[in-house]
């Protein structure tokens, strides 16, 4: 099968084998034995004949793929580095600091669904090529906005999310489109990696940057020639595989010129929270899913339960970390570091619970829609909302720095609180995980059609003639 990036520029890129497949696999429940009911997982060589891509091919494409939203993240957390900077250069406060991040995620949040659409429809490369350029280009010209003009700021993070909603939304559909299974599962794993990992160095690099620079503004100057480096490697590397296709057959450069040790002692005394960040994530990340696949032997609802764990376990380290700030910095650290652990157990779970409850051919929407909700109720007003209760709470206090720290301090804890409710969502997902499942795998093998939310049911052969039975009775 021939790569898909000869079809034309923003062309729907899709498996051409639209023949009946053979047999019902991957099916649940009494259509078939326990045995004959699980996946076939086809090998090395039944991967390259369904994409048209080697092993290493695909592989590599989720190198690209990793190193690029390694980029994304730092890109974010970079303004986060140099934050004390910027609102000395604009003299603005915390809450016209906290719009900057809220404007962003406000635009990344509302374009998604665009490139969510598009994604599912059109050549993802070229989406992400266009996309990143234009958000590289952004960020570049951000860091020349003069200090009367802080509106401009706004305006060119908001537009940066032009160019993050195009990836973020199309890349693990890519994925989900080279493995399957536990394959799938490891490289997404790896590939979400790189958001604590990111999120850690922009910290990092914001705030080393800008020390070597003697200027903020450099900070924001390094992640448009990176961004240059990953269009170059999309471009070169990346080809888009058939959508759905794995499924259907199967089943189912240095930042300053300072030595590296001399950047290691530095970054151990000044930046140990974006160096926390970088391992708690890795170690979180890796944990969440290990736990997951081991427990799915035992529990099919493994993956919203161990979720549920990490945000509900994180919660009172987060804000024991938030009450201990002042007493005890040591304290602070061990908590942070817990907390961030159990926090960062759900990333590459909950992208994996996305791909498997949801049709390839809709993945790139829901992937959208997810990030909405989840930016909606989340970071799209989140920082603005604390700095805003911050600036409350300083004006009914008389002015020191023990007010602007008791002010950030009590506003933040609201993340704790948070976090808990979230827990208790993936409680509620449990408990609808298996059904969600088992009906995207009938209708991926074609025995579940929409014929609406009244009439939901799939065809079974009886006695040479198709009956359709509810499909509540097969999956009990």
């Amino acid at each position: 099968m021939a790569g898909s990036d000869t079809a034309p520029f923003l062309s729907q890129a899709d498996d051409p084998d639209d023949g009946p497949a053979s047999g019902h696999p991957g099916l649940s429940g009494p259509l078939g034995n326990p045995k004959s009911g699980e996946h076939e997982i086809p090998d090395r060589e039944g991967l390259q004949r369904i994409t048209g891509l080697s092993q290493g091919h695909s592989t590599l494409i989720v190198a690209v793929l990793c190193y690029i939203n390694l980029l994304n993240y730092m890109d974010r957390f970079t303004v986060a580095g140099v934050l004390p900077d910027i609102e000395q250069f604009f003299s603005i406060g915390d809450s016209s600091s906290g719009l900057i991040q809220t404007v962003f995620i406000s635009s990344y949040m509302v374009l998604a669904p665009v490139f969510g659409y598009l994604g599912d429809r059109y050549n993802r490369k070229y989406l992400m090529c266009g996309g990143i350029a234009f958000w590289s280009l952004v960020t570049l010209g951000s860091s020349f906005i003069p200090r009367e003009r802080f509106w401009l700021l706004l305006l060119t993070r908001g537009l940066v999310g032009v160019g993050e909603a195009s990836y973020s939304t199309i890349a693990p559909t890519l994925i989900a489109d080279l493995f399957v299974a536990d394959q799938r599962s490891r490289m997404l794993s790896v590939f979400y990696f790189a958001i604590p990992v990111g999120s850690g160095l922009g910290y990092i690099a914001g705030s080393k940057v800008k020390d070597v620079a003697g200027d903020w503004h450099w900070a924001l100057r390094v992640t448009p020639g990176l961004g240059v480096v990953a269009v170059l490697l999309l471009f070169l590397v990346v080809q888009e595989p058939p959508r759905g296709a794995v499924e259907r057959h199967s089943g189912s450069p240095p930042l300053s010129p300072t030595s590296w040790w001399a950047d290691l002692k530095a970054l151990a005394r000044n930046l140990i929270f974006g160096l926390i960040t970088c391992l708690t994530g890795v170690l979180g990340v890796g944990l969440g899913v290990e736990i997951s696949r081991r427990l799915r032997r035992f529990n099919p609802r493994a993956d919203p339960l161990v979720c549920a764990a990490g945000l509900l376990g994180s919660a009172p380290f987060l804000f024991l970390s938030l009450a201990c700030a002042r007493g005890s910095i040591v304290a602070t650290y061990i908590f942070i570091f817990i907390g961030e652990t159990l926090l960062s157990m759900n990333w590459a779970i909950v992208a994996d619970i996305l791909l498997y409850v949801v049709i390839p051919t809709r993945r790139s929407t829901a992937e959208a829609f997810q990030i909405v909700l989840s930016h909606l109720l989340g970071d799209a007003g989140s920082p603005y909302l604390i700095g805003l209760i911050s600036d409350r709470l300083r004006r009914s206090w008389p002015a020191s720095f023990l007010s602007e720290f008791r002010a950030l301090q009590f506003s933040l804890m609201l993340c704790a609180f948070v976090g808990a409710l979230g827990g208790a969502a993936f409680l509620g997902t449990a408990m609808f995980i298996e059904d969600d499942r088992r009906r995207a795998q009938l209708h991926m093998q074609g025995l579940l059609h929409e014929t609406g939310p009244s009439d939901d049911r799939i065809v079974v052969p009886q006695r040479g003639r198709s009956t359709r039975v509810p499909v509540s009775s097969v999956l009990i």
